[in-house]
């Protein structure tokens, strides 16, 4: 009798996460304690050893969030998106006022003793009022694209000239994902992302930047109305995209610059600009195939790379854990994303659906340029990897995306079994 209790006890409990994806819930989960051990290991050599466990019990905290919106009706957030979206650039806006600066760029709000980066909170905002937007009146058609961009346009304004270019970045990647998931034509994303692969060959290869301007006005001519305006503006912007190039690399910091162009020889500047990628790649090849164990890697406990408790991370577990240990972590975000894409597609409705495509793009395009800067293969911009990089508004912002998603996988079964 006291056995049946206790059955029905956890059955009544587990009632408000029958639909969790667990695998996703504990992929997240095991990535934050393994992160709270690395970061403790790189401060081991230094005066701040709380890191480590400030992670943990970040992470603790945000995971108690996740299970809390799990448990909450993700449609709810219809009746919010607008109050999120002027909450969130309410505070971008005070950040250009009594921000502190931080890591170049003044990004930062103190509130209590604490330090909040509301351009963090703006990556869930932007998903959320696009999900809306999107979920009703798709982007198969200009007016509903053009719709989106201009809901983006304010917040990544904010945080570009704040300026927080890793950021914004990331708000692109975001856009482009959930336009794609919303019909949007292919065609539209290319011509979206050409002007900037245009200056970029515009100050490479000659040639290359013709022949692309050429190519983009074919694509408007085959995907957009008024034929003829169309190829004609196309071609033009493109054309004409070396001189905005300009622009716009003058508009950033000389500490951005160096990242963007150092990246890809960083011997030109091996004590400066380039000393973080030099001192982390050695870190990972140095680690071989094992690793050097935990404690024991020269380049992290000598501490060569500064601050490689956030956007450095993986350069430690490279060093200590090795290849396997690396390739452990590479596996674990591609189950990630894996068991996104799957909620995505059986998602009840098109809102959830794209609350999730959402949570993957911002997920992935971390990933990808944060593993790939500390190996020598994206510029150096600042990103953190999800749920290992130490970053109290990142790790909070990762768990409430997870619980976002958590809520339309879980939602999605039950309403299902009551049709």
């Amino acid at each position: 009798m006291f056995v049946t209790n206790v059955q029905k006890q956890w059955r009544s409990l587990l009632a408000n996460w029958q639909g969790i994806d667990w695998v996703l819930l504990a992929l997240p989960v095991a990535l934050t304690i393994f992160g709270a051990i690395v970061i403790h290991s790189t401060q081991l050599n230094t005066e701040s050893t709380g890191y480590g466990i400030n992670h943990a019990v970040l992470g603790a905290i945000g995971l108690s969030i996740a299970l809390w919106i799990a448990r909450s009706r993700y449609e709810y957030l219809l009746n919010w998106q607008w109050i999120i979206y002027g909450v969130v650039n309410a505070l971008l806006i005070a950040v250009l006022f009594v921000g502190t600066v931080g890591g170049g760029a003044q990004s930062w709000l103190g509130v209590g003793g604490f330090y909040v980066q509301p351009s963090e909170f703006a990556k869930l905002s932007i998903i959320i009022t696009l999900a809306a937007m999107l979920s009703r009146r798709d982007a198969s058609s200009l007016w509903g694209v053009a719709s989106a961009l201009a809901v983006l346009a304010l917040p990544w304004a904010l945080v570009f000239i704040q300026p927080d270019l890793g950021t914004s970045l990331v708000f692109g990647a975001i856009t482009l994902a959930m336009l794609y998931w919303a019909n949007c034509n292919p065609g539209w994303l290319v011509l979206f992302v050409s002007p900037l692969v245009a200056a970029i060959l515009f100050h490479l290869v000659l040639p290359s930047w013709l022949v692309w301007s050429l190519g983009m006005g074919l694509i408007a001519w085959f995907t957009l109305p008024w034929r003829w305006f169309s190829t004609v503006v196309a071609t033009a912007v493109n054309l004409v995209a070396g001189k905005l190039g300009d622009i716009f690399w003058n508009l950033l910091q000389d500490y951005q610059k160096n990242r963007l162009v150092l990246f890809l020889d960083p011997d030109k500047d091996p004590l400066g600009g380039g000393y973080h990628l030099i001192q982390s790649r050695i870190a990972i090849g140095a680690g071989k195939i094992w690793g050097q164990g935990w404690g024991h890697g020269t380049q992290t406990q000598l501490n060569f790379i500064p601050e490689q408790h956030t956007d450095f991370i993986f350069s430690a577990i490279g060093e200590e854990w090795g290849f396997v240990g690396s390739m452990v972590v590479i596996l674990a975000y591609w189950l990630i994303c894996f068991r996104l894409v799957i909620i995505a597609q059986n998602a009840k409705d098109d809102f959830g659906s794209l609350l999730v495509i959402g949570v993957l793009a911002m997920v992935m395009f971390q990933v990808l340029i944060n593993i790939g800067m500390t190996i020598g293969l994206a510029p150096i911009t600042g990103l953190p990897l999800p749920w290992l990089s130490h970053g109290r508004a990142a790790l909070l912002t990762n768990f409430i995306a997870l619980g976002m998603v958590e809520s339309v996988a879980n939602f999605r079964h039950r309403l299902r079994f009551t049709d």
